[in-house]
């Protein structure tokens, strides 16, 4: 059969569909690719758009050597960090500014995130809970039926994780078999005091501290000649519920829905500055060298370092696409230090420090807001559906 090629449908068609020529100017397409080209079932001809791959962007920069060592120490200790970290954050490689945004690779295919992809092998989205070179899941681990508020996991007693939900339950796992059970005992413990939701727990200096529904934050003492927890302390000054706390040499850090974070000295329990550079709600907190760590709804985490006078102030603004929810931090399988933050589009982005350069993302179902350090170079993450994930650093990371 004979097929004209007259302008409406030859050299022009054919061109947008195969991608742009080496003219490098845009087409009618403006550059777009055909989902159904993707899944591999477009039956237009000719279709509008292209039906071949963008190129890739540049590969980022490699990473620079982060300091080594005992990674996550505390603020404040053996010394302030003051001027000397202020311009190590954000650099990369030669002392050039790191892009604030980033590009990370494509993402995996919702369908499979969602456990609905019925294109299995041929499916050109990537079945798989992360996109990075420097982690791989290890198992998935089943067994609440809501979110995943809480995980840990005793070091040096015990080989059982443990994990706390919105199901009103206490898992306990088996880290050699991944076997479950429901924690459930007869044996009661009761703490006076907290009225409502209690958001975060803390310990130091022989006390144990809650922040609350009501904007205070509660400290009780053990005692042992009544082998109970004591009241000691109030610790009021946030207008709102305090979401997340962090002992680190002698302070107390807590966040709070009133867009500030407090600093409280552990000696005294009396507040001796406010953060409030923040512009919503302040989710979690994290100490790391000499620095403190924050992160925002206001799509922001923010790096504050001492000044000479004591104070803390920011150093660093590290801008992100979303509300941010929680930090973590660990060293990967070449003891470097990465910072792990989870976002409300259902991700956890993975960054070197000081750098920020990217180092991937992990993908989930619903939001992660539980994020918990292992041995071995393990780490586990709870997502919104009650699921638990098992990760592993590998020696493949970015050097």
């Amino acid at each position: 059969m004979d097929i004209e090629t007259d302008g409406r449908f030859g050299n022009k068609r054919m061109h947008n569909r195969l991608g742009p020529g080496s003219g490098g100017g845009p087409s009618s397409t403006n550059g777009r690719v055909c989902n159904f080209w993707r899944e591999g079932r477009c039956n237009r001809f000719p279709c509008p758009f292209l039906h071949s791959e963008l190129p890739e962007a540049a590969a980022p920069p490699k990473r620079p050597s982060g300091p080594g060592g005992n990674v996550w120490r505390n603020p404040t200790a053996g010394g302030r960090g003051g001027g000397r970290g202020h311009n190590r954050w954000g650099r990369g490689p030669g002392g050039a500014s790191a892009a604030v945004t980033h590009r990370p690779p494509d993402r995996p295919c919702k369908y499979f995130l969602a456990g609905e992809c019925s294109y299995g092998d041929r499916c050109r989205y990537p079945h798989s809970y992360c996109i990075s070179d420097s982690i791989t899941m290890l198992t998935l681990l089943k067994g609440h039926d809501k979110s995943v508020t809480g995980i840990a996991l005793p070091t040096g007693w015990s080989d059982k994780l443990y994990s706390g939900s919105k199901d009103g339950t206490v898992r306990m796992w088996d880290c050699q078999t991944g076997q479950v059970w429901n924690m459930q005992t007869s044996a009661e413990m009761n703490l006076t005091g907290p009225t409502g939701q209690v958001y975060a727990l803390a310990v130091a200096s022989e006390l144990l501290f809650a922040a609350t529904q009501d904007g205070r934050i509660l400290a009780w003492r053990f005692s042992a000649a009544t082998n109970c927890f004591e009241p000691a302390a109030s610790l009021d000054g946030h207008k709102l519920a305090v979401v997340s706390l962090i002992v680190g040499g002698m302070r107390l850090y807590s966040a709070s829905m009133d867009k500030t974070i407090r600093v409280w000295d552990l000696a005294t329990l009396q507040c001796v500055q406010t953060l409030s550079d923040h512009t919503d709600v302040v989710m979690s907190v994290l100490c790391w060298d000499q620095f403190l760590l924050s992160c925002s709804l206001d799509q922001t985490i923010k790096v504050w370092a001492a000044t000479e006078s004591g104070n803390l102030e920011v150093t660093y603004t590290h801008k992100e696409e979303q509300g941010a929810l929680a930090l973590s931090g660990m060293p990967d399988a070449q003891s470097k230090p990465v910072l792990l933050c989870s976002l409300n589009d259902n991700t956890v982005r993975l960054y070197d420090l000081p750098s920020f350069s990217d180092r991937g993302r992990i993908f989930s179902k619903q939001e992660i807001r539980a994020i918990q350090m292992g041995p071995g170079g393990l780490f586990f993450t709870g997502d919104g559906t009650g699921e638990l994930k098992v990760w592993q650093w590998v020696d493949g990371a970015q050097t």
